[in-house]
């Protein structure tokens, strides 16, 4: 009497183990991620924003919404060249808007107007407008 013998689940196609593959493909994917400049972020929130935001990240314009809030709380110190002067001593690329509208108040006095780009002098308009309520206090 010969019994067939009947295999349950997936036939194998690799000597490692299930566990060992998902870890495989995981440490893949981290890879290709890093590769495309792609980074996990790790963000601690309430309940309801935590829902709030994964439900906005699946619209169609959450990057673009996201980028905008970056570009308003969040300033690059390397593109702006007179801001970069006055940071020489900060070692962070990143600064808050806020914090570079006190750098631009305090330091004032080494800033020429006449020498700032357009770019540079809207955005000192606009921290103005945003976080000095119209006024530069110099």
């Amino acid at each position: 009497m010969n019994k067939t013998l009947k295999i349950r689940g997936r036939p194998r196609t690799s000597a490692l183990t299930r566990v060992e593959q998902i870890r495989a493909a995981k440490r893949a994917q981290r890879e290709r991620e890093r590769e495309a400049g792609i980074v996990a972020v790790e963000l601690r929130l309430p309940l309801d924003q935590a829902e709030r935001l994964r439900a906005a990240a699946a619209t169609v314009r959450f990057k673009s919404a996201l980028n905008d809030f970056l570009e308003d709380v969040v300033l690059d110190i390397n593109a702006w060249p007179k801001l970069r002067e006055l940071a020489w001593n900060r070692a962070d690329r990143w600064m808050p808007a806020e914090d570079a509208m006190a750098i631009y108040e305090r330091n004032w006095r080494f800033v020429e107007p006449a020498e700032l780009t357009r770019a540079e002098a809207a955005l000192i308009d606009r921290l103005k407008h945003r976080y000095g309520g119209g006024v530069l206090n110099v």
